[in-house]
């Protein structure tokens, strides 16, 4: 694949550059997200954005942006780019000749004859360090820099008000400023001397698009200190480090290095996928936690447990896929995961996160090889687990006499279509889902599994007799024989015999209650119906509930995400099954919806997959711009298909 290019013509075009997203994390919840051309779009976007645990413990932005001037024979050019009402002021993006990403984005802009190269990177500790390299000047050369602080949670937007600690206090080579009382210092500093001239200002109505055409506030108000200036000579190489903590200036230039050593590299289609799997990691406080995208969501315990091993296992990485096991078992209770949220904000709503974790384990199982030891560290939890859902737990989740799991609350969305709109799920689905019984069915059979290699035999006579009611049930509940695929849900009383993807999963896990002979009509009818080259639909188009795309305000996007826009995470269900079923005759078709996501590497969030695309072409890609669970399954694809490719090679 190589580097990640983009021309001055694509860089100068707004309707081209404002839609693609760069994104960098720290794995300790720190992020620097903005367009390829600096301009911020959205509420979300910021050069430096932190964790705050004496606040909230959720991301605020702290400094927003940073305007730099070029100043030669006394004419300025600010490089900066922002939205203002009715324009755009400064237009720094005339002046971008090259942008490109390798280790690190790299972006050159000329300004007569200077020509000046803006490199970022973001530390572990807490830091964002910004290089700037002056290649050419035909003469003496000023660099004026001008920052934009925000200090406030990433979901609001802030207000000039006069509450603002306008004060400052020098530091080696800068200054350190706190808007608020409660924050933490943000230290701004050089690895050299610099002027810095303090004349504290707001500046009025920045406005973020993204968040208009989302049906959001989108305007607010940003606070500029002053200013840093210093003369650059040609070949000279300035950087400046904006950190919650101070850092020695004689430093910086050592940490910038040493930051960008230990940089992945994106040479290829696959090393991008590896590189963005990285972000969604997150060690701080003594635990290691997956975020489920960027730039708004936090740690979802259904999303953890369906992108793990993609994000871990497949790239390597067993130390964090366990460290992220233990730290999640540690909220278990009343036989659920948090879903979202921590404290007293933990929402426990979701039926399957406790049955994905048996999956998870699954696939951790693969790696170990030692399905004994497993047992001994998590069988206390899958105890735990099974036990409450037989009899009963928080939602109406409770295993019925006929083996299935039967879940549902009014005002309640417990499985993964759980978008709710005035108070009503969008798609309810209570009752007895398709995709919570064949997870139901596969974590009765593994923990069976283990039971067994571990000699537990207590365990074995407790349960070795319901997987078998479970699957007969199943068999008949949801096994539409007219239509040969299998409902989405059903009661007692009613069968929703929509075509979801939710059936795939009795086709791609372990221990399945189907034939191959039903997996195959299930298969042809969600490729016929669902698959795209961005994911499967979550509706089938023949449906009189489909929507082709998922825009508009927050209630508009609520009522269409799960009524046919597509999701790419699903496809690695959808592999696995596939090739499952055709063996090596599958190998070809899969490695194309494998490649077809290449072209994305350089489209919304560049180097990475989205959230979700619309149902009907050309498949515009919407929501997060990063996705932990998209990029986990399609990593997992391209090893399913090596791991098949290298069976058919010994044979």
């Amino acid at each position: 694949m190589g580097i990640i290019k983009f021309d001055k013509k694509q860089l100068i075009n707004l309707e081209y550059s404002l839609n693609r997203e760069l994104l960098r994390t720290n794995r300790a919840g720190t992020y620097a997200s903005t367009t390829i051309i600096g301009c911020n779009t959205r509420k979300y976007h910021g050069l430096l954005v932190a964790p705050m645990e004496d606040i909230d413990n959720e991301n605020h932005v702290i400094l927003s942006s940073l305007d730099a001037t070029v100043t030669q024979h006394e004419a300025s050019f600010n490089l900066g780019v922002r939205k203002y009402p009715g324009i755009y002021e400064p237009k720094g993006h005339k002046y971008v000749r090259d942008f490109e990403i390798d280790i690190i984005p790299k972006i050159i802009y000329r300004v007569g004859g200077v020509v000046l190269q803006v490199e970022r990177i973001l530390s572990e500790d807490d830091r964002i360090m910004i290089k700037y390299t002056l290649l050419d000047a035909h003469s003496e050369t000023t660099l004026k820099l001008k920052p934009f602080l925000a200090f406030r949670n990433v979901h609001n937007l802030g207000k000039a008000n006069l509450f603002v600690n306008t004060k400052y206090q020098s530091v080696e080579n800068g200054i350190r400023v706190r808007m608020y009382d409660g924050y933490k210092h943000l230290y701004m500093q050089f690895n050299k001397e610099v002027d810095y001239v303090h004349v504290p200002d707001w500046y009025y109505n920045v406005e973020y698009i993204e968040e208009q055409r989302r049906g959001y506030d989108f305007q607010e108000d940003l606070y500029v200190p002053g200013y840093f200036e210093m003369n650059i000579k040609k070949d000279e190489s300035i950087i400046f480090s904006a950190g919650l903590k101070e850092i020695k200036a004689n430093t910086i230039t050592k940490s910038f290095s040493s930051a960008l050593k230990k940089r992945q590299t994106r040479e290829t289609y696959l090393d991008c996928l590896k590189s963005a799997a990285q972000q969604f990691i997150y060690n701080r406080n003594g635990k290691t936690e997956i975020i489920a995208g960027f730039p708004w969501f936090g740690r979802w315990g259904r999303d953890t447990f369906i992108a793990l091993p993609g994000l871990t296992l497949y790239n390597g990485d067993i130390k964090t896929c366990k460290d992220v096991l233990d730290t999640m078992t540690k909220d278990l209770k009343d036989g659920l995961f948090p879903n979202i949220g921590s404290g007293e904000t933990t929402a426990m709503n979701s039926v399957d996160a406790p049955l994905w974790f048996f999956w998870t384990l699954q696939e951790y199982s693969g790696f170990v090889k030692d399905k004994a030891v497993i047992w001994k560290e998590f069988g206390k939890k899958m105890k735990h687990i099974l036990e409450n859902y037989r009899k009963g737990t928080h939602f109406n989740i409770k295993m019925h006499d006929n083996g299935l799991i039967w879940a549902g609350e009014t005002g309640k969305a417990l499985t993964w279509m759980d978008a709710v709109v005035a108070g009503k799920p969008v798609t309810p689905r209570h009752g007895f889902a398709v995709e919570i019984n064949a997870l139901w069915y596969n974590a009765l059979m593994f923990s069976l599994e283990l039971a067994q290699v571990a000699g537990d035999q207590d365990f074995i006579d407790e349960w070795s007799v319901i997987p078998e009611v479970t699957k007969l049930s199943f068999l008949e509940k949801f096994w539409c024989d007219d239509r040969k695929y299998l409902a989405d849900y059903v009661t007692y009383d009613y069968v929703d015999c929509s075509v979801r993807p939710n059936q795939i999963f009795a086709c791609s896990l372990t221990y399945s209650p189907l034939s191959d002979h039903k997996k195959e009509r299930v298969l042809e009818t969600v490729r016929k119906n669902l698959l795209t080259n961005k994911g499967l639909r979550s509706l089938s188009p023949e449906h009189p509930d489909y929507q082709g795309f998922c825009e508009g305000n927050q209630e508009q996007r609520d009522r269409a995400y799960h009524q046919g826009t597509v999701w790419p995470w699903l496809l690695g269900h959808f592999c696995q099954a596939y090739l499952d079923v055709h063996e090596k005759s599958a190998i070809t078709f899969v490695e194309k919806i494998f490649n077809s996501f290449q072209e994305d590497m350089t489209m919304h969030g560049i180097g990475s997959i989205s959230e979700i695309y619309d149902g009907d072409p050309p498949h515009t890609p919407r929501g997060s711009i990063s996705q932990a669970w998209s990029v986990a399954e399609i990593i997992r694809i391209h090893y399913l298909v090596e791991k098949l490719k290298n069976t058919e090679a010994k044979i």
